[in-house]
This record gives C-alpha cells, sequence and structure tokens, in this order.
C-alpha cells in the first residue's frame, strides 16, 4: 500500500523483507541524478551499488591500511600503559597516597580514559569523522606523555633515584601535582577519545559485506592491544619498579610519536566514511514525536508507517533499518496523521523515519546488554589496582630476581594472545558462538577469576610472617587471576567490540565501539564506590576494614568474593536481557549516499 510522502508529495514506500521479496522479480526504474539518464533494472539494485560504489572503494582500504592502523594500536597501547601499569605504585611512592586512595585515584583515572571515549565517538559521528577525531586526539595524547616526562623529571622524582620501594621520594609541591594531574588526564583525554574511533575506523576499511574481514579485524584489534601493552609491562615496569620512572615515560612519548606518525602515513589511501551528523536530536526527534501522538493509535500493519521513497535512507550516510518489534510504542513517531498529509504541521519533531525510529530503538535495545557488562569491568579493573598491591605484599624474589608486581600482568597478556589464537583458528572454523554467547562465556570466566584471586589471598594472610610487610607465599600464586582475566577478555571484551559495531546502526558506528569503553570507565568508577562503602561498613571501631593501609591486617579475599557474588547476580540478568534481544535488520540493498532514486513504474508514468 502506498501512502502520500507529506514531505516531497511523492509516494512512501516502505521497504521490509516480506515487500522486497514480493517485488524480486519486478522491474525497476532507476534514474540515475548524475547524467539524467534513465536505466531499466530487474530484481534488485545490487549492481548499480556496486558500479556507483567502485569509484570511493577502488585502491582505498583494505588489509594494508588495516594493519598500518593495528601497528598504531600496539604502539599507542604501549605509550598508554607505560603511564598507566604502574600508576598505583607512582601514586604511593612518589607521591606519598594510601594503598585504599591510590586504588580509587587510579580506578577514577582509568574511568576517565574510557568515558572520553564517548566524546570522541560523537564528535566522529556527528561532525570531524573518524581521520579527523583520531587525529586530534593522538595529538592531545602525544602532548600529555610529553608533559608527564618533563613533570616527573623536574618536579616529582626528588631526591635522584627515589620511588623505587626503598627510597622515599620528597613530598611533591601543589605546582607539581598539579602539573601532574593535568598531564595524565590528557593522556587519558587523548587515549580515551581515539580508541573507539580507531577500531572503527579500521573496520571501514573494509566493504559493509565484508563481515569476515571486519570480525578478524576486532580479534586482531585487540591482540594489537596486548602485544603493544607487553613491553609496557615486562620492560618498562621493570625499569619503572627500580625508581627509572622519567626513562619509562620518555620511552612512552616516543612509541607515542612514532605511533602518530604511521597513522598519518597512509592518510591518501585510506577509505573513509562521512559522519552523518549530529545522532542526539535524530533520537530525541523520535521521542518527542511519540509524545505528540501518543493518542494516536499505532496500525496493525507496520507498513503502514512512514519511511523515506526510494533506496536512500533519512539519516544521510546510513542504509535502510527493517522494522523490529521491540518498543512498539515508538512506532507512533512513524505513523501519518491528517496534519502530516495536509503538510501543515508535518517537521521532523513530529513525524519520522521508521529507519529513525528503529535507530532509536537500536539504542534502547542495547542498553541492558551494555549495563550487565559493567560489573565484568569492575573484575578487569582489579588488575591495575587491588592484583598489583596485593603483588607487592607477596614474595616476589625467584632466587635474586626481583618480579615488579605490576609485571605479573604479563601473564594476562600472554593469556589473552594464547587465547585469541586458539579461538580464531581452533574454535572458531568449527563452532561460530554469538558475540552475545562469547560475552556470557566471558563473564563466566571472570567469576571464575575473582575466585582464584579471593582463594590466593586467603594463602597470603596464612603465610604471613610477623613483622614483615611481604608473605613468604611466592607472588607466583597470583598466575592463575591473570590466565583466567586474559582468557575472559578475549570473550567479552573483543565479543562487545563486534557485537555493539556490528549492531549500531550506521551513524552510530563509533557510539557502538564507545560503549565498550565506556563499560570499563563505569567499572572502574563503580569499583571506586565499592572500595569507599566496603571500607565505610567495614572500618568501625578496632577494625581496620577489608583493605586497609596494611593488607596483612585485613580482608581483601572478601572483597574479591563480593565481586564474584555480584558477577553472578549479574549473569542472570544477562541471561535474560541476551535472550530478549532482537537484533538489527538492515536493507542491504539501501544506497548510502550515491545521488540515486528508485522510482515505481506508477510514479514515472505520471511525469
Amino acid at each position: 500500500m502506498a501512502a502520500m510522502d507529506p514531505r516531497n508529495n511523492g509516494y512512501v514506500a516502505p521497504l521490509n523483507e516480506q515487500e522486497r521479496d514480493q517485488d524480486f522479480e519486478a522491474v525497476e526504474v532507476v534514474e540515475v541524478q548524475d547524467n539524467q539518464s534513465v536505466v531499466s533494472l530487474k530484481s534488485n539494485d545490487s549492481d548499480l551499488m556496486k558500479n556507483t560504489n567502485d569509484d570511493d572503494t577502488k585502491e582505498k582500504g583494505g588489509w594494508t591500511n588495516a594493519l598500518i592502523l593495528l601497528g598504531n594500536q600496539g604502539l599507542a597501547t604501549l605509550a598508554f600503559f607505560g603511564v598507566g601499569v604502574n600508576l598505583v605504585l607512582f601514586l604511593t611512592r612518589v607521591m606519598g597516597q594510601g594503598n585504599a586512595e591510590a586504588a580509587n585515584n587510579v580506578s577514577k583515572w582509568t574511568g576517565t580514559v574510557y568515558m572520553f571515549s564517548l566524546v570522541g565517538a560523537f564528535l566522529s559521528d556527528s561532525y570531524w569523522g573518524r581521520y579527523l577525531t583520531c587525529t586530534i586526539f593522538q595529538v592531545i595524547f602525544v602532548l600529555g606523555v610529553s608533559l608527564l616526562s618533563f613533570t616527573s623529571w623536574f618536579f616529582l622524582i626528588k631526591p635522584k633515584g627515589c620511588g623505587d620501594g626503598n627510597y622515599t621520594c620528597d613530598p611533591p609541591s601543589s605546582l607539581g601535582v598539579g602539573i601532574f594531574y593535568l598531564s595524565v588526564y590528557l593522556v587519558a583525554f587523548g587515549y580515551g577519545g581515539h580508541q573507539p574511533t580507531l577500531a572503527t575506523f579500521g573496520a571501514d576499511q573494509f566493504g559493509d559485506n565484508d563481515k569476515t574481514s571486519k570480525a578478524a579485524f576486532f580479534s586482531y584489534f585487540y591482540f594489537a592491544l596486548n602485544v603493544g601493552s607487553l613491553f609496557s609491562n615486562t620492560i618498562l615496569v621493570y625499569f619503572e619498579d627500580r625508581g627509572l620512572w622519567t626513562l619509562g615515560f620518555l620511552v612512552s612519548l616516543g612509541s607515542a610519536i612514532i605511533a602518530l606518525a604511521a597513522f598519518l602515513g597512509p592518510t591518501k589511501r585510506y577509505r573513509y566514511v562521512k559522519p552523518c551528523g549530529n545522532p542526539l536530536p535524530r533520537v530525541a526527534q523520535v521521542f518527542v514525536a511519540t509524545a505528540r501522538k501518543w493518542s494516536v493509535a499505532r496500525p496493525e500493519n507496520h507498513r503502514e508507517l512512514y519511511e523515506t521513497e526510494g533506496p536512500e535512507s533519512a539519516i544521510k550516510g546510513s542504509r535502510k533499518i527493517f522494522h523490529s518489534s521491540k518498543f512498539l510504542f515508538l512506532d507512533r513517531a512513524a505513523v501519518i496523521t491528517d496534519d502530516d498529509r495536509n503538510g501543515t504541521r508535518n517537521n521532523a519533531w513530529r513525524l519520522c523515519s521508521v529507519t529513525q525510529v528503529e535507530e532509536a530503538k537500536c539504542v534502547m535495545k542495547m542498553l541492558p546488554i551494555w549495563l550487565c557488562t559493567i560489573i565484568y569491568s569492575v573484575i578487569f579493573t582489579q588488575m591495575a589496582s587491588l592484583f598489583v598491591e596485593q603483588g607487592d605484599v607477596m614474595n616476589a624474589y625467584i632466587g635474586k630476581f626481583h618480579i615488579p608486581a605490576a609485571s605479573m600482568s604479563v601473564f594476562d597478556i600472554c593469556s589473552v594472545l594464547i587465547s585469541t589464537g586458539i579461538y580464531r583458528h581452533v574454535i572458531f572454523p568449527y563452532v561460530r558462538p554469538t558475540e552475545l554467547m562469547r560475552m556470557g562465556i566471558g563473564l563466566i570466566i571472570g567469576i571464575m577469576a575473582m575466585v582464584a584471586a579471593g582463594l590466593t589471598e586467603m594463602y597470603r594472610l596464612r603465610h604471613i610472617v610477623p613483622g614483615q610487610a611481604e608473605s613468604e607465599l611466592t607472588i607466583l600464586w597470583q598466575i592463575p587471576q591473570y590466565l583466567l582475566v586474559g582468557a575472559s577478555e578475549v570473550f567479552m571484551y573483543v565479543g562487545q567490540l563486534e557485537f555493539f559495531n556490528g549492531q549500531s546502526p550506521d551513524g552510530l558506528k563509533n557510539l557502538g565501539s564507545s560503549l565498550c569503553m565506556a563499560s570499563m570507565a563505569l567499572g572502574n568508577y563503580v569499583s571506586s564506590m565499592m572500595v569507599n562503602i566496603v571500607m565505610a561498613i567495614t572500618a568501625r571501631g578496632n577494625s581496620q576494614g577489608w583493605i586497609p593501609e596494611d593488607l596483612n591486617k585485613g580482608h581483601m579475599d572478601r572483597f574479591y568474593f563480593l565481586i564474584a557474588v555480584l558477577a553472578a547476580i549479574d549473569f542472570v540478568f544477562y541471561l535474560v536481557f541476551a535472550k530478549w534481544y532482537q537484533p538489527i535488520s538492515h536493507d542491504e540493498d539501501s544506497i548510502k549516499g550515491t545521488g540515486v532514486t528508485r522510482k515505481t513504474i506508477s510514479e514515472l508514468d505520471q511525469v
């Protein structure tokens, strides 16, 4: 049933799966606006799409550019973890902070890193595009690491060689503290702002239909992240643990500069996707239009809802999205009333296309899944805070060699690298679990990691030597908890990258990638809040609480078990929402910004 389009006095041609199948054999007439010629085509317009997109994709994108972006990711991550992996020890040894305070500050800083990903995603999707966003934020990142190197050398590491765990540094000046926090938050802003955009930009180097290459890229993207952090968690951590903080920061600076240069190198060969405009007004328009038409009856047949004519979506640069059966109350925004037909009151805040409504639905459908991933990020963030503090009070010597507590995360990295290889080359060719299944598996393994960490802490407390800060229990007991966290990352975070990017509308791709990092951000904030609440409840009377300054007098094992219990409850909710979720369905025959319109035969007869 064709309905009048109140915006251009044309016909509404709703596109859905049933109608597309019915019209597959019909003759269609396509008008190409560039040369005003008229071409008759049978079946669908896939050939036309291919021809019109050849100029944009020829000699652009592909694995060569993707590999350069993976190298950029590895180098930038090396620089970032050169700052972040030992930050909790820098705060305690150089800045003079206590264990709980330092752990909270690291959690807040890490959370801010990932929260800035939303800023980068918004600017990229709306205005700047992927390339410019990555460039600007990487420049900010380089400036932050430069300022941190300068600050540590001239203001904080005094006397020279302090901060190695044996020699105490002088109390820092107010100026030094101020510049330090400015520099580390510039690092957070720069790294966080470009990370999700870089992931999406790498996926852009492949066509919309090359889903296999995109899935492989996301796996290798996380692989590159861990390869970069491997150097930071071994070599740089070793030097920083010995008090050579400035040297570690300078190496990070060099890596960040090389990463930026590598990214800028193939500028002319990249495959670009133009930004689709600010998504916030589009989503707001759906809710406003729904509220205005709340009393309007929703048609039983969704084909009577408003959709733009022809293959192009109402959202610039975005494919059309088929109607879904979730959040049906939002369909009112696409109901055509008499006022809309008369054109007296029609505007984007009153009448929205099905695609625009579905874009809002996609955001709402992903939110419950996203919320369920936050507790996993609480698990993940313990590696940069409490795991390090736990290892710092264990026997860290193998013979005469001292293992820096922060370098134990190398077992997490090795676990990620091995698990990625096993998944891509052993499991994936035979069993292809969905992204939601993989995320659920990751959550289960994360729970096991917290149980392992709690058991390790119980044994550590049993091997305390009176009068000594370090337990007799070897730090190698931490290996299982690091290995389990690494294996869980491959399923959870790689699954998140694929899920949120694949299920996001074309106009919200960067937002989808940033949701993964935003989950990490809230996980860090929740972890900080949990530490504060637990300490407020348990540190009463003569009790020093679960996480005191002297961990030998605390019960950090109970905190780990608490996280495991909360994650188990979260897993139950996750199963419910994963079963409820309905995937997005794009109209693959719709054309994105090619200047091509499709008219029906009846309309051509009227011309």
